[in-house]
């Protein structure tokens, strides 16, 4: 079995563009949003406790959020179908991007690419990342603690003014 991560993106580092679908059939790019910044966060599955936990925080701020310039993205592999379970079950505000094939993982260095038995498998990895209005990164988390996440978020922010 062998590992593959790519090189992980930091702080003034240019925010790769992507594309993918949202739970509501809709395509975002991540260029949509110049002039705003961006919280993109990926996220391992959908439902899962953590990722519960995670996305309510940001659900339960995106008011302080969006007074700051800025909107949020949670991007996971799952299909658009639990993506709107998701959204439904525990009434997510914000945007949602499935990412099946892991493409904008990758582009970021969220994902862990094995191959067991021939096959090859993805396992993400809970990173969190601030994009400021030019496309630049501001933060990025690669071992994110959700505990005080979108405190540490909100200050990470402040500092784009």
């Amino acid at each position: 079995m062998s590992e593959h991560n790519a090189i992980r993106l930091a702080k003034d580092d240019t925010a790769p563009n992507f594309e993918l679908e949202s739970d509501e059939y809709k395509h975002y790019a991540l260029a949509d949003f110049k002039h705003k910044n961006v919280v993109l966060y990926f996220y391992p599955k959908a439902m899962s406790s953590i990722c519960t936990v995670e996305a309510c925080a940001f659900r339960d701020n995106l008011n302080r959020l969006e007074d700051e310039n800025t909107v949020v993205i949670g991007v996971s592999g799952d299909d658009i179908p639990a993506l709107q379970e998701f959204r439904e079950k525990d009434d997510i505000n914000f945007v949602l991007l499935s990412d099946p094939e892991y493409e904008a993982h990758k582009l970021y260095g969220t994902v862990t690419e094995s191959e067991k038995d021939g096959k090859r498998e993805y396992s993400p990895i809970r990173s969190t990342f601030v994009i400021d209005g030019e496309g630049k990164i501001a933060y990025a988390d690669y071992d994110v603690n959700v505990s005080g996440q979108v405190e540490r978020i909100l200050a990470e922010v402040a500092k784009l003014k």
